[in-house]
């Protein structure tokens, strides 16, 4: 009957105690979704920058449009407030691109970044599980040698056993001890490093609003009917669409 290797178990020795189990695996927890949150953000925040840009260009085409309309041939006072709509949106579209560039420099650029780090660190964590199965296969190997009866040939193999085991216990304590001392450090550092993004954010959203609203001021001065509300303006489109409505080529049958 051949020899047949004994079946490495589980070791009888708790090779973790489960605090810290418990402690690695909630800052891992917390480092996951900060990984998942972060991707998400960078996500949503290059959609709304390209809705931004599609609803600029969108607007400057519309003006442009207008513009070209054959009435601003023949009314000069059309003609006056289309050129003056027109400036308004290629000012608004050069505003809203600075704004997009200065976010895109200090908020998006800096996602992707942070975002790069995640790799390794779930490498290490990867590590630290591998040297934990190669402590556990080590430990269990060990533990068997020592229940058997200590004869010379069993003596001399737990002895290789047990120096086998030791550098690759310190090397599972050492990756365990990096981690659990880093990865809260690296979580909280995340308040540190996002901060000046999101001031940047706030301070681009505001100048830009604020040149929305100057703009847009100047528009309503340059198109604006003096004395005229919104109601009175809105009674007289309804009469002038009325007035449409009595043609005969749009009656109804």
């Amino acid at each position: 009957m051949s020899w047949m290797p004994f079946k490495i178990g589980q070791p009888k020795k708790q090779i973790v105690s489960k605090t810290v189990e418990r402690d690695f695996e909630r800052e891992y927890n917390k480092l996951q979704k900060l990984e998942d949150q972060t991707k998400k953000l960078h996500k949503d925040m290059k959609k709304s920058t390209e809705a931004d840009i599609a609803m600029s260009k969108a607007a400057v085409k519309i003006s442009g449009d207008l513009l070209s309309n054959p009435l601003c041939e023949q009314d000069q006072a059309f003609l006056e407030s289309m050129t003056a709509l027109d400036t308004a949106m290629k000012r608004m579209d050069s505003f809203n691109q600075e704004k997009l560039n200065q976010i895109s420099k200090t908020v998006i650029d800096p996602l992707k970044k942070y975002s790069s780090v995640f790799p390794s660190l779930n490498m290490a964590v990867k590590r630290r599980e591998q040297a934990l199965q190669d402590y556990k296969r080590l430990q269990s190997k060990v533990e068997k040698y020592e229940e058997k009866e200590k004869t010379g040939p069993t003596m001399v193999k737990l002895h290789q056993a047990r120096e086998e085991l030791r550098p690759v216990r310190e090397d599972f304590e050492a990756k365990n001890k990096q981690l659990l001392d880093e990865m809260p450090k690296f979580y909280h550092s995340r308040i540190d490093y996002f901060q000046p993004s999101f001031e940047a954010l706030i301070r681009a959203q505001v100048v830009y609003f604020t040149e929305m609203h100057n703009i847009f001021s100047e528009l309503t001065d340059q198109i604006d009917q003096a004395g005229l509300t919104d109601e009175q303006r809105e009674r007289e489109n309804e009469a002038k669409l009325s007035e449409l409505r009595a043609l005969s080529i749009v009656a109804d049958d």
